[in-house]
């Protein structure tokens, strides 16, 4: 299966930093949850367990998982992590993306509108 994101070199290298602090053995895992203003929130954070349904990859030396609901929401789905004067950050193009938050952290798709709440 191709991979269902693309994790830029700058923020696996990132991602390798933090996973020093972690366990060797963790992959990272991303997904999208209902909520924020604008109906879906990304999740990201390191990960032990692999379910059945999830799917695994390997992109720039990060092992990544991804849950089945997450993954059709996430296909094509580009990670990565720039630095700036205020210091750096990850940032996530979702071209399936149709409404996005002024944070950036929230979104909906034409097929998805999520469970928008409140800002």
């Amino acid at each position: 299966m191709n991979n269902v994101i693309e994790i830029t070199e700058s923020a696996a290298a990132q991602i390798k930093k933090m996973k020093e602090e972690e366990s060797e053995n963790v992959l990272l895992r991303v997904g999208v949850k209902g909520g924020g203003c604008s109906g879906l929130s990304y999740g990201m954070g390191f990960d032990a367990e692999v379910k059945e349904e999830d799917t695994t990859f390997e992109q720039n030396g990060v092992n990544v998982v991804v849950d089945k609901e997450s993954a059709a929401i996430l296909k094509g789905v580009v990670i990565d992590y720039k630095q700036n004067m205020m210091g750096g950050g990850f940032t996530i193009d979702n071209p399936n993306a149709i409404a996005s938050c002024g944070c950036g952290s929230s979104f909906r798709t034409a097929t998805n509108a999520g469970t928008p709440e409140d800002c």
